[in-house]
């Protein structure tokens, strides 16, 4: 009971940290986490959640890591796989064994093996808190890339490498050709792990589909275990579940996007469910590490033997120093790379800040810190670890440290970083984000799209289509003549499709000739109107078939004879659903690019007046048309919200532009329901 009440509390807490943000939006979400934390750990009857290592890297980075490997672009990572490697697996090797003999150096009382134990788990940044940066920050996207591959890369290597130097500080002995062999196994072995299990598991889902079994909750849960189900296998068979995760997460957007046209309707809630699971997972990330500190930062503090200034200062030296290798071995690989010439580097020529920015954004997080508490209490000889808790301290201190310098210099660098091009404005950035959010709106109401909701979603997404050619500037004055122009050429089009349609029925005896001369005339007035420009809305609206309805196949003089009425009112149905469905095979049949706006509002106009007519068959009381349609709009909105979401979380729009579009979108839902 006491735990799941912790948990709560934290739950609550992370709802609360965002809710802070909004007043206080310089200071990062994730500090805001780690303060509240602390506080709560500080209370008299304050959460206490001791950190288990190994429940904490299933349950959290897990998930995380296979999200992030299934979201990173992969031609992105491809083009920058060499200063990725260099930074996933250069970096974290040259920081081991630099600032493992620094440490020494600095700390006597730390033997050496335990001194590159520290530096091995402290070279790695975190994904997490590289995410949160990003979120907030707005990095240059080369920037932004970059530092996801090498977060996706470097845990495996700073763990291994970490693993090898434990070893060596409670056996004494260790070995630099097993310790590369091992690792190559290691490393590979997760990456076909991960592949292999991704693949099965996605083979499994494609199994129950074809059993007949469409039910998105059972896939869902699925694609849920996933990420737990290869970093478990993963870690017994002796790999790494770490990037077995990261592969399982690029296998699975392989075939997402192979897939995409059959599976719109998954995505949808895929991406509904993990923006809810990555949301409290990010935030307990941070939540823990805040929770974790007191107790840390207590165990130094009240020990006599360590002085607390003396401690700190170890903490601000060691952090710098990461900063400083970082920095150099940027420089050294970028001009190199210059000198060299052979290829030129995916994120341009070494400039002073963006290598600035590259060193302040390897920012550490909760992976460091559990870690260092995975470290044992007592060696091979039952004696204690040699400075076992000064190791979590400055573990936890580095930690702190990097993510406050990045949250008060990052947002300056790249600040003035984005002010260099017209790209970067605001103004572009919120037109990007509302082309992508409302191309994502139109996928998601196609995939709720059905023969009985078919008019609604094709009106659903013509307006969708128009309010893109808004945002992009295109629906000018000009614009709008242009698609009436196009509507009214579509509509002729139709019109004369309808007629052939008469003539066939009358070819087939399926319309009589009193009826096909009535219907030519109706058609020949339309055309004479749609030639002359009227109002095309008019024309094609529900009241004309109403109309037509009570005038086109009935008389004054025989009102009375109901038979009669009905007989012809079905003869009309059918004339109409005939007609119709040939007007829209002929829009379809002109459809292209530059009028596809103007065919689906044709589309749809014919399909509304289908779906009226299959209604009255049906001896429906109520046009089901409004109803679907607002059940597509909110649809539509809520996709729209979950895409602004998505964009802020992962870099691509800041918290200004993720507000003003979320205002748009609030706009727009209340427009609609005051029109419902």
């Amino acid at each position: 009971m006491e735990l799941f009440i912790g948990v709560l509390v934290l739950l609550v807490l992370i709802g609360l940290s965002n809710v802070l943000n909004r007043f206080v939006p310089f200071i990062p979400v994730p500090l805001i986490q780690i303060a509240l934390g602390v506080a709560v750990a500080l209370l008299p009857a304050g959460v206490h959640l001791p950190l288990n290592p190994e429940l904490f890297f299933v349950l959290f980075i897990a998930p995380l890591l296979y999200n992030d490997g299934k979201r990173t672009p992969r031609n992105e990572l491809w083009n920058l796989r060499a200063p990725i490697l260099l930074l996933a697996l250069g970096l974290v090797f040259v920081t081991v064994a630099v600032a493992g003999h620094i440490i020494h150096w600095l700390i006597p009382s730390i033997p050496l093996p335990a001194a590159f134990a520290l530096a091995a788990i402290l070279s790695p940044t975190d994904a997490v808190a590289v995410g949160a940066m990003a979120g907030r920050v707005h990095l240059p996207k080369s920037i932004h890339r970059l530092l996801e591959g090498e977060a996706l890369m470097n845990d495996a290597s700073g763990l291994v490498a970490f693993k090898f130097a434990i070893a060596a500080t409670v056996t004494g002995v260790f070995s630099l050709a097993e310790a590369t062999v091992s690792f190559i196994v290691i490393a590979v072995g997760g990456l076909l792990a991960g592949a292999l299990m991704s693949f099965l598991l996605i083979r499994l889902g494609l199994w129950i589909r074809r059993l007949g079994m469409e039910d998105v909750t059972i896939h869902m849960l699925l694609q849920i275990l996933t990420p737990f189900v290869i970093y478990l296998v993963s870690e017994e068979i002796g790999v790494s579940g770490i990037l077995a995760v990261v592969a399982g997460g690029i296998i699975h957007a392989i075939e997402r996007d192979r897939a995409e046209s059959v599976q719109l309707k998954m995505q949808v809630v895929s991406a509904s469910t993990w923006s809810v699971i990555l949301f409290i997972l990010n935030g307990l990330v941070f939540m823990i590490l805040g929770v974790q500190i007191p107790d840390v930062l207590n165990t130094i503090f009240v020990n006599v033997s360590f002085n607390n200034l003396e401690v700190l200062g170890y903490v601000v030296l060691i952090s710098l120093l990461l900063v400083l290798l970082r920095f150099l071995w940027i420089y050294l690989f970028w001009q190199g790379n210059e000198w060299l010439r052979r290829t030129r580097s995916p994120i341009g020529k070494p400039r002073f800040k963006e290598i600035t920015i590259l060193s302040l954004s390897g920012v550490r997080g909760a992976v460091t810190l559990a870690g260092a508490f995975s470290i044992p209490y007592v060696l091979q000889d039952g004696s204690p670890f040699p400075e076992r808790d000064l190791i979590i301290f400055l573990a936890a201190g580095v930690i702190l440290v990097s993510l406050i310098a990045a949250s008060v210099l990052l947002p300056v660098l790249a600040k003035k970083e984005g002010r260099t091009s017209d790209e970067n404005t605001p103004q572009n950035s919120e037109r990007k984000a509302q082309d992508i959010m409302l191309n994502a709106a139109i996928r998601a109401v196609k995939s709720e799209m059905n023969d009985e909701n078919k008019a609604a979603a094709l009106t659903v997404v013509s307006d969708l289509s128009k309010y893109i050619k808004q945002a992009a500037g295109q629906y000018t004055a000009d614009t709008r003549k242009a698609m009436q122009k196009q509507e009214t050429a579509l509509n002729l089009i139709a019109t004369r499709a309808e007629r052939k349609e008469i003539e066939a029925m009358m070819d087939e005896n399926a319309l009589g000739p009193e009826a096909a001369f009535k219907c030519d005339n109706w058609l020949d007035r339309k055309e004479m109107m749609l030639s002359n420009r009227t109002n095309i809305q008019l024309l094609a609206s529900l009241n004309e078939v109403g109309r037509m309805l009570g005038q086109l196949f009935t008389s004054r003089d025989r009102k009375q004879d109901q038979p009669f009425v009905l007989e012809n009112a079905e003869l009309f149905r059918k004339v109409k659903l005939r007609t119709s469905q040939a007007a829209i095979k002929a829009v379809r049949a002109q459809m292209n690019d530059t009028n596809r706006t103007a065919a689906l509002s044709v589309i749809a106009k014919y399909e509304r007046v289908i779906a009226r007519l299959r209604a009255w068959s049906q001896d429906k009381a109520e046009d089901p048309f409004n109803q679907e349609k607002l059940e597509l709009q909110m649809i539509a909105i809520q996709e729209q919200r979950n895409t602004v979401q998505q964009l802020y979380e992962s870099g691509e729009i800041t918290r200004d532009v993720a507000a003003q579009l979320r205002r748009y979108i609030n706009d727009v839902e209340a427009t609609v329901l005051k029109n419902a």
